[in-house]
């Protein structure tokens, strides 16, 4: 059984960071998603949210295994949602973004194990609502969403470079607890 635990990433461990983002910028390449096909997430923005302490690492016998970024705050990508709405408007939630674990940790499930801790940390700050956004093409982010039981809310459209407006849609889920 190997040690796996969740912490704040450090600006050491941004090479291991952006080593995974770029792979997993290159499996939703090979998935003919345009999402993160426009240079975001870039080291600039994995700088910024280890600075704001917004940056997790998932830590597997003393490697950096996976790497998300959770917010608490008012997203203004979330304030219009179409197709649906959101279930809780009231409450501070956390969304998590640039969530990736590295290949050489694939078909562990540790995306899962990284979900549930991340989960887990807010719900001790005494938060209940939690979102995550995805394109459409991305499977397996819908498949983790869907598996923890975040229920999909409709579509929203983020700030991120495109070449397409329709690029930047993302479903939106939710989860409260």
């Amino acid at each position: 059984m190997s040690l796996k635990y969740i912490k704040r990433a450090t600006h050491e461990q941004l090479p291991a960071i952006m080593a995974i983002i770029d792979n997993a910028k290159a499996m939703l390449k090979a998935d003919g998603s345009p999402q993160w096909q426009d240079g975001y997430p870039d080291e600039a923005t994995l700088r910024r949210d280890i600075a704001a302490q917004n940056c997790w690492v998932l830590i597997v016998d003393g490697q950096v295994a996976g790497t998300a970024t959770t917010i608490v705050a008012d997203d203004a990508n979330y304030h219009d949602i179409t197709g649906g709405q959101w279930e809780n408007t009231v409450d501070p939630y956390m969304t998590i973004h640039r969530i990736a674990i590295g290949p050489d940790f694939a078909g562990q499930h540790l995306s899962s194990l990284f979900l549930s801790n991340l989960v887990s940390q807010y719900y001790q700050q005494g938060i209940r609502n939690f979102r995550i956004d995805t394109h459409a093409m991305n499977q397996r982010m819908q498949g983790l969403a869907s598996s923890f039981g975040y229920q999909h809310r409709g579509k929203v459209y983020v700030d991120e470079p495109a070449e397409n407006h329709e690029d930047n849609a993302r479903l939106a889920y939710e989860l409260n607890l």
